[in-house]
């Protein structure tokens, strides 16, 4: 019998506790995981990286006098909104070598990002920025971001493990729109966009934990954890307020929650099948998760107890909906 969740995909908007619960649940010891929370040991994939390395692009761009190719400003959001799927689909491929074991070093870790930048953009449909670049310019930009690009590889490798066997994979990210915006969120902004270009195997296999604020509370939040000094850091970075606005004024996990014809799942349809994914919340609203950002001697037991019973809850809840369906009602024929 299968006592764990195989794929986790741990949602909500920026700063509402996602990286909180990712380094909560990595001070248990797999028994405990997997008895308190359904939960193997966790391989973690995060989209942030790319997102600050794309940052960094335009940073290192600006000081050679030359204007940015993924944000309309270092405050504001993506030029082209296609580059959500262009998150999507490194994930994709982040994914695809966790199953292949691929750890292998390259000889220049920044050349190799902007050619997986480029080749995700042309996956999910967004313009490949990199290559319209010079060859100068990409030469000198691989150079500045040498060290960034081969940490963040480092990293990436450094979640790949002998084996999957008995592992959780966990993937993060947060998506939205514009505050105030209607339902449905219109593609490419929102979760129901994202959700469609997840790899099938992906889809197959998931479910969903939304770490639940209100995105009014999302901006306190974020605005309290940015620091300006570790802006690449995946617990202490800040997102620009024209962006909690327009990009996060709002998510679209409820609408789709309320809208599924399978209570308790997300409804996706996607590479010609549909998909429900089991779906439960960790109520946030009330801060829980804020005291991890904290050296663990910080930690106060009544906060790490309140913590372990809402996420053992939410968790409980998602173990046994992932249990009464299944997640893919229109499956391939047998090939």
């Amino acid at each position: 019998m299968n006592d764990r969740l195989d794929i986790l995909l741990l949602l909500a908007l920026p700063a509402s506790g996602k990286s909180e619960v990712r380094k909560f649940l990595k001070t248990f010891s797999p028994e405990e995981c997997v008895r308190e929370f359904h939960l193997g040991p966790t391989v973690q994939l995060d989209d942030f990286p790319y997102v600050h390395l794309m940052r960094r692009v335009d940073e290192e761009l600006a000081k050679m006098g030359r204007d940015g190719v993924y944000f309309q400003a270092q405050d504001r959001p993506f030029r082209d909104a296609g580059d959500w799927g262009t998150l999507i689909a490194l994930l994709n491929e982040d994914f695809e070598d966790l199953l292949a074991g691929r750890t292998a070093s390259p000889a220049s870790a920044a050349a190799l990002l902007f050619e997986r930048l480029d080749r995700a953009a042309a996956r999910a449909g967004a313009r490949p920025k990199m290559g319209g670049l010079p060859g100068e310019v990409r030469e000198a930009l691989a150079r500045r971001l040498e060290d960034e690009a081969r940490a963040q590889w480092s990293e990436r490798v450094a979640e790949v493990p002998e084996t999957l066997q008995g592992k959780t994979i966990l993937f993060e990210f947060a998506r939205g729109g514009p505050d105030g915006a209607a339902m449905p969120l219109p593609p490419p902004l929102g979760y129901a966009h994202s959700l469609r270009l997840l790899d099938p195997r992906i889809l197959e296999r998931a479910c969903i934990l939304y770490v639940w604020v209100t995105p009014e509370e999302s901006r306190r939040k974020n605005q309290e954890r940015a620091d300006p000094n570790d802006p690449g850091s995946i617990l202490h970075h800040g997102v620009p307020i024209a962006v909690m606005l327009g990009d996060y004024g709002c998510d679209d996990l409820a609408w789709l929650l309320e809208t599924s014809d399978r209570p308790g799942t997300v409804r996706i349809e996607a590479h010609g099948r549909v998909f429900h994914l089991p779906a439960a919340r960790l109520d946030n609203r009330v801060d829980r998760t804020t005291f991890v950002r904290k050296p663990r001697d910080q930690w106060q037991p009544g906060q790490v107890a309140a913590l372990r019973d809402a996420l053992k809850a939410a968790l409980d809840e998602l173990y046994a909906r992932s249990k009464r369906g299944g997640r893919d009602s229109n499956p391939r024929p047998p090939a």
